[in-house]
């Protein structure tokens, strides 16, 4: 025959299987304040039609936002943070289009200065 079991006592056992678990980690996402930097940067680089498209990624471990000039073409920059590598090298990275890394930080607002010297250009 079948037994009935409470929910309560099913969620009482089955405490492994939790998507809130000690065992499962929380998704790493950009938070609202990293977003807003990112696409503040973003923007001024459209107007001055330098980039043109945008892609986000996630793994289980990192997050990136990547940058195009052309939707068809490899990314030209990658915003990555991995909050694993905060106490060791900086959760946040620039990766260029060539694989390089081009700025790495405990800090996206230290990450994005590499922005800074492009968006600043005089011009004669």
């Amino acid at each position: 025959m079948t037994d009935i079991i409470r929910l309560q006592q099913f969620q009482a056992n089955d405490g492994q299987r939790s998507i809130n678990g000690s065992q499962t980690p929380a998704p790493v996402f950009f938070n609202r304040q990293e977003l807003s930097l990112i696409l503040q940067i973003y923007g001024q680089m459209v107007a001055k039609s330098e980039w043109r498209d945008y892609a986000i990624g996630q793994t289980k471990n990192s997050v990136s936002f990547a940058v195009f000039h052309r939707t068809t073409e490899k990314p030209l920059y990658k915003i990555y943070k991995e909050p694993k590598l905060a106490h060791k090298q900086g959760a946040f990275c620039i990766i260029g289009q060539n694989g390089r890394i081009l700025k790495r930080g405990k800090t996206l607002e230290q990450v994005l200065r590499l922005f800074d010297k492009k968006r600043f250009e005089t011009v004669d």
